[in-house]
């Protein structure tokens, strides 16, 4: 199992910036992506980011230029750094883990944080 705690979310004004924190603990040695999602109201769920055990970055196009993923193993800690912040940013940002066998793939989530942009 694979525990996940999600810190940094809050209120920003648009153009600010935030930057999330995901520490992960448990079966760690596991995991081989981790990444950030969010659920807005009334919609689905969807991948914001993600980067692979090697370093590989994914990023949904809403974002590309304006967040930055990155991870530190030594912490077993993933950052999602959100700059330029929009309206349509506003959700609850979810951390998540996946660990990747031949035949099947796990995932983890954290409990969520609420990221509101708004002036």
């Amino acid at each position: 199992q694979v525990q996940l705690v999600e810190s940094g979310g809050g209120l920003v004004q648009p153009g600010g910036s935030l930057r999330l924190s995901c520490v992960a603990s448990g079966s760690i040695f596991s995991i081989n992506v981790m990444g950030w999602y969010r659920q807005a109201p009334g919609k689905e769920r969807e991948l914001v980011a993600d980067i692979s055990s090697s370093g590989i970055t994914t990023y949904a196009d809403s974002v590309k230029g304006r967040f930055t993923i990155s991870r530190d193993n030594a912490k077993n800690t993933v950052y999602l750094q959100m700059n330029s912040l929009k309206p349509e940013d506003t959700a609850v940002y979810y951390c998540n883990a996946k660990r990747i066998t031949t035949t099947m793939t796990y995932d983890y989530w954290g409990r969520g944080t609420q990221v509101t942009v708004s002036s």
